[in-house]
């Protein structure tokens, strides 16, 4: 996996959503949350939008695409208030579609609410069947409306009561941040399966997915927010509440393998240096004699550079990646898309030619990426390619959150390792085992949900279970979300 991930009909999982909250009386909120949405880029690349509110009244904008292409300044400057909310996405359920988009506002018998959402929920459908039988309408395919009216619509006396009392009823992952016209809400699930951090600045609050966003709108890392937890802001200050109590924990270990920026802190761990020492574990699992280690880029270039100390074998750049394939709305011609994995990646001949070489990488799904890459690194002269994987092999697909393949589609599900290792025609292979990853992040094992490698989900789920089929019940006309509003205006919600 990469900072630019595919479709989960193409080479890799695509990862988790990014969220942002803030409650800063006199500052432009809208632009502060712009610019936490930029530095959580990485989490998701097909929409982005903004919400704001002014203790009257909530604005909303989202649009498709990233978020230098989705705000212009005449958008934030209509987006006023105290407090906003902001989203990057990218599609687990629901499909990459402008009424899908978020934050997505909802108005209930509770009154009107707007909600950012990082996660999936299992029982979604069966939720939404609920609502519908009692009269609640939907204008999207996603599970984050199915959270969004549920709270709306749930009896209590307060906020903080609605969304207690509907956490029961939630079943999987939801780290997310809630606006009204006067609060600020940060809501994270009793697994904790996604991060979630807390920040301040100049005496107001931010949250975001990562402690990154936080140091990019000059907030001070505080905590994070706990499993569990209903963190609630606005001008008085900062309040704290028990949605559920956590007993057992369920961090995605994939956010310190990949998903999340490698200058991000969670559970106190810098992810860099987490990802390093994965590198060293590799190294001491699975030595080989070469010459040089290089590391696929951009997210396995931390492991790559530990298995190199570990190893005593040079490190350099191999593939140089061209990073915005992958982000654009034009799409490469038939010739373009034959060069495959060209697009993303150039080797360097000159350091490569005639080097036993070892790529670090830290996924095989497919096998789709890891045998054109091998075969790249021989074209350009590599004598040998053994490759390195800094995680165990992926054998159950996720349902919390990552768009991943079905089990029948992983390549770890159907092949030993020496079989992918001939598959994939590398000289050797090795995965690093799950006992050296957990000791190379220094947490307990209890710590993680381990599902993608184990098959032991922290929730009740169908093996099986396709995150997409409401987008295929949308496509085939069984459901028709519209748009709330003109997906390139501010929706006024008053």
């Amino acid at each position: 996996m990469r900072d630019t991930c595919v479709r989960a009909n193409g080479k890799k999982p695509r990862e988790a959503c990014g969220v942002f909250g803030v409650c800063a009386p006199g500052e432009d909120v809208a632009r502060i949350t712009y610019f936490g949405l930029y530095a959580l880029q990485h989490r998701g690349q097909e929409s982005a939008g903004i919400a704001t509110a002014d203790g009257q009244r909530l604005s909303v904008y989202t649009r498709m695409g990233l978020v230098a292409q989705v705000f212009s300044e005449p958008d934030l400057a209509r987006l006023k208030g105290h407090i906003a909310i902001g989203h990057n996405r990218y599609s687990t359920t629901g499909s990459s579609h402008e009424a899908n988009a978020q934050p997505l506002a909802v108005e209930g018998s509770a009154g009107k609410i707007a909600i950012a959402h990082n996660g999936n929920l299992v029982n979604h459908a069966h939720l939404r069947q609920e609502m519908e039988e009692q009269g609640i309408r939907f204008s999207t395919s996603t599970d984050t409306e199915v959270i969004a009216r549920l709270i709306a619509n749930t009896p209590g006396r307060d906020w903080i009561d609605r969304i207690r009392n509907a956490m029961p009823k939630l079943s999987g992952a939801y780290s997310m941040v809630l606006c009204t016209e006067d609060k600020l809400f940060a809501v994270r699930d009793p697994l904790g399966v996604r991060p979630l951090a807390l920040g301040r600045h100049n005496g107001y609050w931010v949250v975001a997915s990562e402690s990154c966003a936080l140091d990019t709108v000059g907030a001070e890392f505080i905590r994070e927010v706990q499993p569990g937890e209903i963190v609630s802001i606005d001008q008085e200050g900062l309040d704290t509440n028990i949605g559920l109590p956590c007993r057992r924990r369920g961090l995605c270990i994939f956010e310190y393998i990949y998903f999340a920026r490698p200058d991000s802190v969670i559970n106190g761990r810098l992810l860099y240096l987490a990802r390093q020492e994965m590198g060293r574990q590799l190294a001491r699992e699975h030595p080989v004699k070469a010459d040089l280690v290089i590391a696929v880029p951009d997210s396995a270039t931390p492991a790559g550079i530990g298995y190199s100390q570990e190893a005593g074998i040079p490190f350099s750049e191999g593939l140089i990646k061209s990073r915005y394939i992958g982000r654009t709305f034009i799409q490469p011609d038939q010739h373009i898309r034959d060069v495959g994995i060209n697009l993303k990646f150039n080797p360097l001949p000159e350091v490569l030619s005639g080097k036993r070489v070892i790529v670090v990488d830290d996924s095989i799904v497919r096998g789709t990426t890891t045998r054109p890459i091998v075969r790249l690194l021989r074209q350009a002269g590599a004598r040998e390619v053994h490759v390195r994987i800094h995680a165990p092999p992926m054998r159950f697909p996720c349902v919390l959150g990552v768009d991943t393949a079905r089990k029948s589609e992983l390549i770890a599900a159907r092949m030993t390792v020496p079989e992918i290792e001939r598959h994939i025609e590398a000289n050797s292979l090795g995965y690093l085992g799950l006992d050296r990853l957990v000791q190379a992040v220094n947490l307990p094992r209890e710590s993680f949900c381990l599902a993608c490698f184990t098959g032991d989900y922290p929730v009740p789920v169908q093996l099986e279970l396709d995150k997409l089929a409401l987008e295929r019940q949308v496509q085939h006309g069984y459901l028709n979300p519209v748009a709330d509003s003109p997906s390139d205006s501010v929706l006024e919600v008053s």
